[in-house]
């Protein structure tokens, strides 16, 4: 048995799925439109070219969880998940996730988008085991503000080790499945990384370093 590790965003999804979420809250007329399908923008250009500050998009992405009531988040991520997610998850990647699953592997997501957002995407997905940036509760509701060591980038590192450490797992055999250049930290960390649609700095890496490149997307083979 090894541990299987995805990626979730344009890995196992066909989109962003923290993008998305800024989407639906600007078609929900549940923040400022235009101001913040801007910055949400903004940031998401500045993710793909691997100049974000993590803790600057934190503090904009968590906002507005703080501002609603735990039962009005669950229902809007319920309608959520049914218009934004489930027509952007690849049937390819289903297909992975059987085979690793039926090699009887450890199915875990690391992502850098909140647990809010993904723990639903996870459990839809199948997997149990989760490690996702975690917002900050008090009471029952969100504070806006992160809890922890945001996993993103080096932070990823940190996350599984912690976990690793807890679950009493290790990295014999391990695989990580990632479309980013912000994943090199953890691709480099476990025994078989694999590039999926990467972006153009991953793909040029995982071609020097000769990592298995393939594709989920259905267009492609």
């Amino acid at each position: 048995m090894s541990l299987a590790i995805f990626d979730l965003d344009n890995t196992l999804l066909d989109g962003d799925s923290d993008y998305l979420w800024g989407r639906f809250l600007v078609e929900q007329n549940l923040v400022d439109g235009e101001s913040y399908e801007r910055e949400n923008l903004r940031f998401l250009h500045e993710y793909e070219v691997g100049t974000l500050d993590i803790l600057e998009f934190l503090e904009f992405s968590l906002k507005p969880l703080s501002e609603m009531e735990p039962e009005r988040l669950a229902e809007l991520h319920r309608q959520f998940m049914a218009e934004k997610i489930q027509p952007i998850i690849l049937p390819k990647a289903l297909a992975l996730l059987d085979k690793h699953r039926r090699a009887g592997d450890t199915l875990l997501i690391v992502t850098a988008t909140n647990s809010f957002v993904t723990r639903p995407i996870a459990s839809a997905l199948g997997i149990e085991h989760l490690i996702a940036t975690e917002p900050e509760q008090i009471d029952g509701r969100f504070t806006g503000r992160v809890a922890g060591t945001p996993s993103f980038r080096e932070g990823k590192v940190t996350r599984l080790t912690e976990w690793l450490q807890k679950q009493g797992e290790n990295l014999a055999g391990s695989g990580f499945y990632s479309d980013s250049h912000n994943d090199l930290p953890l691709l480099e960390m476990v025994k078989h990384p694999v590039a999926v649609d990467p972006d153009d700095t991953l793909h040029d890496h995982a071609r020097a370093r000769g990592w298995p490149i393939i594709s989920l997307k259905d267009s492609e083979s």
